[in-house]
């Protein structure tokens, strides 16, 4: 309770100081497709990821401290899935740069470049009967631009879609792939008119984030949105 309410606050004041948001101040926002391929070999309980479909996305892609980019930063994958499970239906999904081991997965990790590991959810996710966290793992990454964050997203992008697998996994389960993501086209995110991605506020039956550090997160953005309107 005493760190939600420091952090709304501490928040706000870093958002003045920015005119921006406290956290992800800068990114690129990219159009894409995501696509569920159905399970054949079980079902995850969750009726939107038991079916094959393909949806329009839209995902924001940040450093989380805004620092210089020849610095390591936490790097972050906001991803917007339209019309998810029904027409006007929203699925955000919030993922931080992390390793994939079953400790890695819930720490976030700091590192320069936007290709060379995969990003998770650090916290799980109640998906059917299970807690798992789910992961985006970049889908190749072997002829990828050497470089800071951005640029690297740029020049990918220029040559060719970048892609990233979608994973989930319970502690005591390997990485299963859910759906692919496909990222087609690039533009500049400007700090006054970023995409706000709520992770609570769009979930799905059967596919929503667990409680535990919910007050925190709430606290956080709710300065953040106040600092930048009395910037």
């Amino acid at each position: 309770m005493t760190v939600s309410r420091l952090a709304r606050p501490l928040a706000g004041r870093v958002a003045r100081w920015r005119s921006a948001p406290a956290l992800h101040p800068h990114g690129v926002l990219c159009t894409g497709t995501l696509t569920v391929a159905g399970r054949t070999d079980a079902r995850w309980d969750v009726p939107w990821l038991d079916r094959p479909g393909t949806y329009p996305a839209t995902v924001r892609w940040s450093r989380a401290l805004g620092l210089p980019r020849r610095l390591p930063d936490g790097l972050g994958l906001a991803v917007r899935v339209e019309d998810a499970d029904g027409p006007g239906n929203t699925l955000d999904l919030l993922f931080t740069s992390s390793r994939s081991g079953r400790l890695g997965r819930h720490l976030p990790l700091l590192r320069p470049d936007a290709l060379k590991g995969p990003y998770s959810t650090l916290l799980s996710y109640r998906m059917g009967d299970r807690d798992r966290v789910l992961a985006a793992f970049p889908a190749s990454d072997a002829d990828a631009t050497s470089g800071d964050t951005l640029p690297t997203l740029w020049q990918e992008l220029a040559r060719r879609p970048v892609r990233f697998d979608l994973r989930a996994a319970a502690p005591d389960e390997p990485w299963t792939t859910f759906a692919s993501l496909s990222l087609e086209a690039a533009h500049t995110a400007p700090a006054t008119s970023t995409v706000s991605y709520d992770p609570y506020a769009h979930s799905l039956p059967g596919l929503r984030p667990t409680g535990r550090l919910r007050r925190l997160r709430d606290a956080a953005y709710a300065g953040s949105r106040h600092g930048r309107t009395t910037a």
